[in-house]
């Protein structure tokens, strides 16, 4: 399965829930966007949680459903105490890298962070061994 998640950094911040609605219209599965904290990449701004609940309501699509919300957590951790305050704001999926997790078997335990689906962003050059999580 593909999904299309144009990333918000892309956008015209001086517009960006236009934008949002633009790209759903043009067929967006979901929207995207990075965390930062200057570890893995320059933090060009200081988005906070705050974006996922400014940015929900411009996620809905004409016909009702909305456009997931993919928050991508690139800190350098621990990422774990920040997972329920971005569902909180209304994040659909998080992504984090396992390396910024205390514990990636808890962190991608089905009764954390709301339930919702979690991902896992690797590195390039870094070894995906480290992500694998054993299923209970």
């Amino acid at each position: 399965m593909h999904l299309i998640a144009p990333s918000i950094l892309s956008a015209d911040f001086a517009r960006l829930g236009e934008e949002v609605v633009r790209v759903i219209a043009a067929g967006a599965d979901w929207i995207h966007f990075d965390v930062m904290d200057n570890h893995f990449v320059p933090n060009p701004d200081d988005r906070g949680r705050w974006w996922p609940r400014r940015l929900k309501p411009y996620c809905a699509r004409p016909q009702g459903a909305h456009a997931a919300l993919d928050v991508h957590l690139m800190g350098a951790g621990p990422v774990d105490s920040l997972i329920d305050g971005f569902v909180a704001a209304g994040a659909d999926v998080i992504s984090f890298h396992p390396e910024a997790s205390l514990h990636v078997d808890r962190t991608f335990a089905p009764d954390q962070g709301g339930g919702l689906p979690r991902g896992a962003g690797l590195q390039s050059g870094h070894s995906a061994r480290g992500a694998r999580v054993r299923s209970r």
